[in-house]
């Protein structure tokens, strides 16, 4: 699977599924742009990648941050092949605990930034005749979790905004997927291992083994390494035959 030298764009790219992702793309032959609302940490991470990288500011909840975020991508490359909108955060209470802040935060950083970044792109792919749109979603775009209300909704409208722009922009070259993964064991799921166990009132070894591992096969975690191949294949995938699909990497904890 190579990239050929197709313009990337990853967003929350800094760190964790992202970073590892521009390590994959850059490695099969992709131009990456990190972008990422820590600049510092974006810059760097594109300089470690090798000559033809970039990072940029962006804030994914901002319109004109995005805006300005891919003014400059356009303007250093001309171009964009493929969109992983990745950035995202996690906050683990009960929905009644939640405060409405709260709720828009989580919902906004997912939901609203896979609107504005795919809305930034479509333009120039649609100009372009091609390019791929690959959404971060989650087992939790299919199935529910208890303390994880805003996150759940959010990853399902992330698969109903997928299935809508694989519809438009089939016929102009354009695709769109979303990655489901399973409990990957980034620093955004170590923070929850703890919370969970306070308001379960069970221990961690529990909340890893029966609550985030208990459906898989093999009580594995997913790996950064494991969702990094599978945007790879979706990125490098040649034609129309897949698109506007939930593809899920998880152990087996979800089955479709």
């Amino acid at each position: 699977m190579t990239l050929n030298g197709k313009i990337c764009v990853i967003t929350g790219g800094a760190s964790g599924i992202g970073l590892e992702t521009a390590k994959c793309f850059a490695n099969a032959g992709g131009k990456v742009v990190i972008a990422d609302i820590n600049i510092d940490a974006a810059k760097q991470a594109a300089k470690a990648l090798g000559d033809g990288h970039m990072g940029v500011d962006m804030d994914v909840t901002d319109p004109d941050a995005v805006e300005q975020g891919f003014a400059k991508v356009f303007n250093a490359y001309g171009r964009v092949d493929v969109l992983l909108s990745n950035a995202g955060i996690q906050m683990v209470k009960r929905v009644e605990e939640f405060t409405f802040e709260e709720w828009r935060k989580v919902v906004s950083i997912h939901l609203d930034g896979a609107f504005l970044t795919a809305k930034a792109v479509l333009p120039q792919m649609y100009k372009q005749g091609s390019g791929t749109i690959l959404f971060m979603g989650s087992v939790h775009s299919l199935q529910a979790s208890a303390l994880k209300a805003p996150y759940v909704a959010a990853k399902h409208g992330i698969l109903g905004l997928a299935r809508a722009i694989a519809k438009e922009g089939g016929e102009k070259g354009v695709r769109t997927n979303v990655i489901c993964p399973g409990f990957v064991k980034t620093p955004l799921v170590e923070k929850q291992i703890p919370e969970q166990a306070k308001d379960l009132g069970i221990s961690e070894e529990d909340v890893i083994n029966k609550v985030m591992l208990g459906e898989t096969v093999d009580k594995e975690f997913t790996t950064v390494e494991d969702v990094a191949h599978t945007a790879l294949f979706l990125a490098t995938f040649p034609s129309n035959a897949l698109t506007g699909q939930s593809i899920v990497v998880s152990h087996g904890w979800r089955m479709d």
